[in-house]
């Protein structure tokens, strides 16, 4: 008996926390969850919609990255650009830019230099939906904000969910993870928002982490301090320091930077190469596979001369490290190929029905309590 009487107020403050925190957060969620699920298979979409994005691989060296620069400057000029990115032997390499505070990706025949496309990030969709996704198309300091918190709240009511669906009996574990097809609207509804959330629970806490990772830089830092026990690994914050520092970066240094990367690690499926400003070293960076971001090795060049300063591999990085630089491929799936796009995208959408068939159990409540002289029945 006194089991039982420690379990019921439990359930009891469970079961109000997942109610306000539910109705004060269910727009947020539902729309977090329903913009990741659609940008889940952004890039298979992309491919299939632009035919840019794909050619026939060719045996040649990729043109340099100082020449794609040179062409963003006469396309759009007095724009910012340092930033190049080689997608692969299949694919364009397109340059990060800016002008009049407008982000921009121009993408380029990785061989001939030839321009592809001009992409306005302002007005791309999967930009937007990835936006929306982050910061609910708001400023992004307050969206972030607004975002977190709720998936804050979100990680409360996975846990409070568990408590409230967490059978009495253990004879009662098998009726409580299924759905009563033939049952009425209400108890079908009130089936599905606690099996959906059982059956994605762990999935979807391992999105909401992720996500805070990507949202807050405590929660990033975290994953490092978690991955290495605690240990601190200077190796991974070393930057080599500038004896000379030029005026500027060197197009000459800047080509040597990657053409020296791309000898390091042929094998990459990605680089990129960045210009940090000439009182910095520049940085290159490759990747096994195309348009997935981990398992990142990384090089530092002279601004001036292109010589090699610095390299540190993704096998030397620290375990908290690539625990840190993994984090966007575990929070879309992509970490584990297609099988876990296809995860990310069903526990996406069992999230995003939670707020809905929640809010319809809420409502189905009250409207019942207001219609019965009677106390209703819970389900």
């Amino acid at each position: 008996m006194k089991k039982k009487k420690k379990q019921q107020p439990l359930k009891k403050w469970a079961g109000r926390l997942h109610l306000w925190l539910g109705l004060s957060s269910g727009i947020v969620v539902f729309i977090v969850a329903i913009t990741g699920c659609i940008f889940a298979f952004q890039d298979e979409i992309q491919d299939f919609t632009r035919d840019w994005r794909k050619f026939p691989a060719q045996e040649q060296n990729f043109v340099a990255p100082s020449l794609l620069l040179g062409k963003v400057d006469s396309i759009l000029p007095n724009s910012t650009a340092s930033f190049v990115t080689y997608n692969g032997k299949e694919r364009p390499a397109h340059v990060y830019t800016f002008m009049d505070e407008t982000p921009y990706y121009i993408y380029f025949n990785s061989y001939s230099g030839e321009l592809l496309n001009v992409q306005n990030l302002n007005e791309d969709f999967f930009i937007i939906i990835e936006n929306l996704h982050m910061y609910l198309l708001l400023p992004e300091a307050i969206g972030k904000q607004i975002v977190g918190i709720s998936t804050i709240i979100f990680v409360i009511m996975l846990v409070t969910g568990i408590i409230l669906w967490w059978p009495k009996k253990k004879k009662q574990l098998a009726t409580n993870l299924k759905v009563r097809w033939k049952a009425r609207w209400r108890r079908v509804n009130y089936d599905l928002h606690r099996t959906a959330g059982i059956y994605c629970a762990l999935i979807a806490l391992l999105l909401a982490i992720t996500g805070l990772g990507i949202a807050y830089e405590w929660m990033h830092a975290s994953f490092y301090t978690v991955g290495n026990l605690g240990q601190n690994y200077p190796e991974d914050h070393k930057v080599p320091t500038l004896t000379e520092v030029p005026k500027v970066v060197s197009p000459i240094a800047f080509d040597r930077a990657f053409y020296t990367t791309v000898e390091k690690l042929p094998q990459s499926g990605m680089y990129f190469v960045l210009d940090q400003g000439a009182e910095k070293p520049i940085l290159t960076g490759a990747y096994p596979k195309a348009l997935t971001f981990d398992h990142q090795s990384n090089f530092y060049f002279h601004p001036k001369t292109g010589q090699l300063l610095a390299s540190h591999l993704y096998a030397e990085k620290s375990p908290g490290l690539q625990f840190q630089e993994m984090n966007y491929g575990l929070h879309t799936g992509q970490y584990f190929g297609i099988f876990g796009k296809i995860v990310a995208f069903l526990a996406s959408l069992f999230v995003a029905s939670l707020p809905v068939s929640g809010f319809m159990i809420w409502w189905g409540k009250r409207n019942k309590k207001r219609n019965s002289p009677k106390k209703a029945s819970s389900l």
